[in-house]
């Protein structure tokens, strides 16, 4: 009988896919803590030979970076609230409702998605323009939501496709609204799907720079990417402040990916062992 010892080359792909991940979020750390002398030094170090913290200090206390951090939770966590209050009856409609048109409207919806972003500046400049919302906080997030609802929708309407539909029946039959269902049982039968778009969003959101650039020209509006862009001028690129930035820049990142992790995690185990 065979003990299934495997070989070690069945690893190598893993270990590779590994390194492209790992290695440049382990330079950009490192090189975080480097003195511009030392990045622009050959041959290159791994490790800083004197770490220093002047990067840091420059990006919080003498730039806008902290100002671009605050705009971007705000535009962020905005665009993405709002995309899912709107997402989630509409995913619900197009999962659960026959209607005339409903697959071509969930085509156009994702159709709308495919549009590369460079179609869409100039008519929503105007649609800015004529609201008065250019330069706005309030501008980014509704152009934000323009990214990220088609797609919401549209994931968000496969997951309540997932769910049986005799869980909403014995629901109506025991006195339940269609909102009751959808926020008693849909929604927390839904919560992986949920944490996904939510990820999604959030993350599509904070870093994305065209429409950022386009949009929000003020100091008093703009965003992380862009912020970070302002650290590489015509004669000069400050690859120590780019660094302890993104660094910076990838923190909330982190931190809602480790946060939702276990939600996200669990509530596929749970719809398994149900299933």
């Amino acid at each position: 009988m065979k003990t299934g010892a495997r070989s070690p080359w069945v690893y190598l792909p893993v270990l590779i896919l590994l390194a492209i991940t790992v290695v440049p979020f382990f330079w950009m750390i490192v090189s975080s803590f480097k003195s511009l002398a030392e990045l622009y030094s050959m041959p290159i170090t791994w490790l800083p030979k004197v770490t220093t913290w002047a990067n840091y200090k420059k990006v919080l206390f003498d730039s806008n970076i902290p100002r671009y951090f605050w705009n971007s939770t705000v535009v962020s966590l905005g665009s993405t609230i709002i995309a899912l209050i709107f997402a989630t009856p509409a995913a619900y409609g197009f999962s659960r409702f026959e209607f005339k048109g409903r697959g071509v409207w969930q085509t156009l919806i994702l159709m709308s998605h495919l549009l590369p972003s460079a179609a869409l500046i100039v008519p929503l400049y105007i649609f800015l323009g004529y609201l008065n919302l250019l330069n706005t906080l309030v501008g980014l997030i509704l152009v934000y939501l323009v990214l990220t609802l088609p797609l919401s929708i549209w994931m968000l309407t496969g997951y309540f496709k997932s769910i049986p539909v005799e869980l909403e029946e014995a629901a109506i039959i025991d006195g339940a609204s269609r909102w009751g269902v959808l926020f008693r049982i849909m929604l927390p039968l839904s919560l992986p799907g949920i944490v996904v778009i939510f990820l999604y969003s959030f993350v599509a959101t904070w870093n994305e720079f065209i429409f950022a650039l386009s949009f929000a020209n003020d100091s008093t509006v703009k965003t992380l990417p862009i912020g970070l862009a302002e650290f590489s001028t015509e004669y000069d690129t400050d690859w120590g402040a780019i660094m302890a930035a993104s660094v910076i820049m990838s923190l909330p990142i982190a931190a809602i990916f480790l946060g939702l992790q276990k939600v996200f995690v669990g509530g596929m185990m749970s719809g398994a062992m149900k299933g």
